[in-house]
């Protein structure tokens, strides 16, 4: 028996500090956007919600077959060194990858440019010595 899907709304959102993001496709095939405030700083769901019902008001309702949801907030409270503390798990022996980071500097041959303070600072950050290797196996638990 083939069964076929019918068409549906699919939904990418990204719900930043600011700004909500959202491009979909709908039940027809178009592709359209829209980006509104990110209003209500404690209820993360609440501009992916609206941005959702602004485009089915505009283009026409339907059944959802996707919705997917991204944010940049947790990323930009580490960034910006607001909220709690954080730790970081890494491959044994890379704990202090964050200060090496070469490639971030504004000019990554200057010796004698200061460093940056890393976002987690060494005492909380943790080597473990699993492995995995490149086809997804475990190689040491």
């Amino acid at each position: 028996m083939n069964v076929t899907n019918p068409p549906a709304w699919r939904f990418a959102v990204d719900r930043g500090g600011t700004f909500t993001d959202v491009v979909a496709t709908t039940p027809d095939g178009r592709l359209v956007t829209d980006k509104l405030l990110s209003a209500n700083p404690g209820h993360y769901g609440d501009a992916a919600s609206e941005a959702v019902r602004r485009l089915m008001a505009r283009y026409g309702e339907g059944p959802i077959a996707e919705l997917r949801i991204g944010t940049t907030v947790a990323t930009n409270a580490l960034l910006e060194r607001k909220g709690a503390n954080v730790g970081l798990l890494t491959t044994e022996g890379h704990r202090d990858i964050l200060e090496m980071r070469e490639g971030l500097k504004p000019d990554r041959y200057n010796m004698r440019m200061a460093r940056a303070e890393p976002l987690v600072p060494r005492d909380r950050r943790l080597g473990v010595t699993e492995r995995i290797r490149p086809d997804g196996r475990v190689e040491i638990p």
